[in-house]
């Protein structure tokens, strides 16, 4: 066999590698502690879809003037953002808090 056909089947091995990987991206919903059911079914709806297509989330929750004086109602809101997900996403990173917002990480559950 020469050099340049094991070059080319080398390149084309690779390449097919390349295609079957797939790349996780990080998919950011906002959130804000006066957000109401409307908008939170919409936004709920949309971290399922992307947690079923295996990316990650990740849940922004904005806290703007007096709001930061209240953030157990933001807490309250992950939490139930986390019972709500719980069948198709797990937590990689608890709520923090950084600088005005807190942000929590999801990662889509292993299949079996």
């Amino acid at each position: 066999m020469d050099y340049g056909k094991f070059k080319y089947q080398e390149s084309k091995k690779q390449h097919e590698a390349k295609l079957k990987q797939k790349v996780i991206q990080v998919k950011e919903v906002k959130f804000r502690p006066g957000t109401d059911d409307g908008d939170y079914n919409v936004k709920l709806r949309n971290l399922v879809r992307f947690l079923e297509e295996g990316d990650k989330t990740k849940i922004t929750l904005r806290f703007r003037g007096r709001e930061m004086a209240h953030q157990e109602i933001g807490m309250r809101m992950l939490e139930r953002l986390r019972t709500d997900l719980e069948e198709v996403g797990q937590v990689e990173q608890m709520p923090k808090m950084e600088g005005r917002q807190m942000i929590m990480v999801l990662s889509p559950k292993k299949k079996k």
